[in-house]
């Protein structure tokens, strides 16, 4: 049953920057736009094998066995990235984007330096507080997007 579910796009998210539940990957027929909730693979690198062990996403069918992420689009590639005290893309404030010294272990979170979102590229957010999005891992390739996130059965923590 779980194989079937697979096949047919849908997954489980079970991390608290989105809904609870089953989702659904929905296939795009068009280019992503800023806004859209999306599942997108993470690249393979060093930062993303500490964030599996430290329990920010886990094993997965990506690329690196890393989990696909469920988050929004807030800037693409050409936007410009500010990181301070929050989030400011092209001038504007990202509400709900304060940047956290540490996790919830009291480990140190270090935040992306900021910048332009390289070609190719997308800068990701939730505004759950815990969430470990582009404010830390900075922007990702585009190319990992599997589709739009659709909830199906979920709840709200």
């Amino acid at each position: 049953m779980a194989a079937v579910a697979y096949v047919g796009g849908l997954r489980f998210n079970l991390t608290p920057s989105y809904a609870l539940g089953i989702w659904r990957i929905m296939p795009l027929d068009r280019e992503v736009v800023v806004g859209d909730l999306i599942f997108i693979c993470p690249p393979p690198t060093a930062s993303f094998a500490v964030a599996r062990e430290r329990g920010y996403l886990r094993p997965g069918l990506c690329p690196g066995w890393f989990s696909p992420l469920i988050k929004t689009i807030v800037a693409k590639e050409g936007q410009h990235v500010g990181v301070g005290r929050t989030i400011v893309i092209d001038g504007s404030p990202l509400p709900y984007s304060q940047i956290r010294q540490s996790d919830a272990d009291g480990r140190v979170l270090i935040a992306h330096a900021g910048g332009f979102v390289p070609p190719g590229h997308l800068f990701l957010y939730s505004t759950f507080a815990g969430s470990y999005d582009s404010r830390y891992f900075g922007p990702i390739p585009a190319a990992g997007v599997l589709g739009l996130a659709q909830p199906v059965l979920t709840v709200t923590p």
